[in-house]
């Protein structure tokens, strides 16, 4: 993150624009909606500036720039299209430390405006850190479509109510809790449909019955193969209400981001031949933290219930009478096939698909091997790299051709994604030669042979 994104109070604060031109109005009617007091200094002003200076918070002085000029303002623009001049005004500003933009200049700037879609007392803000300006626009333009203006009614309400709230509610999680429920239900609905007095009328009443919720929920969340784009609208919706989410290894990076920011975090993962988290100490934790009252998120890579062993854990909870939600993931044999080119089930090479694990509960990788070595059927193994050799030799031996076609997949659905197609027989050496890492999923069928062909991500 380049940039600390902060929302600058400057009501009745004074400020400085250098430029009279086009580019400056722009930057002056910003400054003058936040409340400003604004000095205009340029040797020439547009017609519009002229007629903008009949507001009283604006002052249109006719001169060149000068460092005397400067004089403890609370934020400086430049806005010309003379390149010394905007460089002596960010030095100088510098100097001072005032905060200053030069516009499309984030080099000489020590702040830079965002695009801005306004519902006040609303506001969201989006920037590309300078480097893609009309990206910013075109996302602000998506956002104007989907945010209602009604919204800043509804945070006008809630800023009425605040008080009230927290005198009611002693613990920042049930205050969070309320709000959660009252912005996103029916009282909001009202609110975008203009019904302003029942909204209120409801909200009061919400105010005096609802009791504090003493025990919380869990949410068992798939979060896919590693592309934020695959997560569903309610896995996104449930990780950005949740205190406290447990999360294991093959959650990505860049899902964890989408996480609430001051949720706390806790690490749960297992890997093959290090140190892990025991599943009966996670199913533990869950009820610990549901009883103390937490909205706890179980982060799982993939599907929760594909190999995910989230049938363990709301076992666990619903003896313990624990509510809880699953949400559905793109499970990794549906994520990494896609993104490689490699259907599963094709017409012409497979009717069948088996998901299997190589890793059983005792640790062992006895599997139905003759059920395995069908004719036209995908096999799918998952956590197969430690036990590729076993896989292999034993599938051979059960009749299986040497030359079979496979694919493996390392860290599928990402940016860094690869794909390693070999034989059955020859992917023991595939495995040692190329140093695959986890995760990594072997598919293992004549489907493969698609890959070449139909590998959209790479072509």
């Amino acid at each position: 993150m380049d940039y600390l994104p902060i929302f600058f109070k400057i009501s009745q604060k004074q400020c400085l624009v250098v430029g009279g031109g086009d580019i400056a109005l722009r930057k002056i009617n910003l400054l003058l909606k936040a409340g400003a007091t604004i000095e205009c200094i340029a040797p020439i002003f547009c017609q519009a500036l002229i007629d903008r200076s009949a507001n009283e918070a604006l002052t249109l002085t006719k001169k060149t720039f000068s460092a005397t000029d400067i004089q403890n303002q609370s934020l400086l623009i430049s806005a010309t299209d003379d390149k010394e001049l905007n460089a002596k005004v960010s030095r100088l500003a510098h100097d001072a430390n005032i905060p200053v933009n030069v516009v499309d200049a984030p080099e000489l700037s020590s702040f830079i405006m965002p695009s801005i879609v306004d519902r006040s007392p609303l506001l969201i803000a989006i920037s590309s850190g300078g480097k893609a300006p009309v990206l910013a626009r075109i996302i602000r333009a998506k956002l104007e479509t989907i945010v209602p203006s009604a919204y800043g009614r509804l945070a006008e309400i809630a800023g009425e109510y605040r008080q009230r709230v927290k005198d009611k509610f002693s613990h920042i999680k049930d205050r969070r809790a309320f709000w959660e429920s009252v912005l996103s239900g029916n009282i909001a609905e009202k609110v975008f449909t203009g019904r302003i007095k029942e909204a209120k009328a409801d909200l009061e009443q919400q105010l005096i019955s609802v009791k504090v919720q003493k025990l919380g929920e869990v949410y068992l969340v798939g979060a896919g193969p590693g592309d934020p784009d695959l997560l569903t609208f309610k896995a996104l919706r449930l990780m950005q209400q949740a205190d406290v989410v447990l999360h294991d290894r093959l959650v990505s990076k860049a899902v964890m981001e989408l996480v609430r920011r001051d949720a706390e975090l806790v690490y749960v993962g297992k890997k093959a031949g290090g140190q892990s988290s025991r599943q009966s100490d996670i199913n533990e934790q869950l009820v610990q933290l549901a009883k103390s009252g937490k909205r706890v998120c179980r982060l799982k890579g993939g599907d929760p219930f594909i190999f995910g062993r989230g049938g363990e854990e709301i076992e666990t909870l619903s003896e313990h009478g624990i509510p809880f939600q699953v949400v559905p993931g793109i499970t990794a044999a549906s994520g990494c096939s896609t993104y490689s080119g490699i259907p599963l089930t094709h017409r012409d090479y497979s009717q069948s698909c088996r998901f299997v694990t190589a890793h059983l509960k005792d640790g062992t990788c006895n599997l139905p091997w003759s059920e395995l070595v069908a004719e036209q059927q995908t096999i799918v193994f998952y956590m197969a790299l430690s036990g590729a050799k076993n896989l292999s030799e034993k599938l051979i031996e059960h009749g299986m051709r040497k030359d079979m076609p496979i694919a493996l997949i390392e860290k599928g659905t990402m940016p860094e994604q690869k794909v390693y197609i070999s034989t059955l027989f020859e992917l023991p050496q595939l495995i040692s030669k190329e140093k695959v890492g986890a995760p990594s999923l072997l598919i293992v069928g004549e489907v493969v042979k698609l890959h070449e062909k139909l590998n959209w991500m790479n072509p």
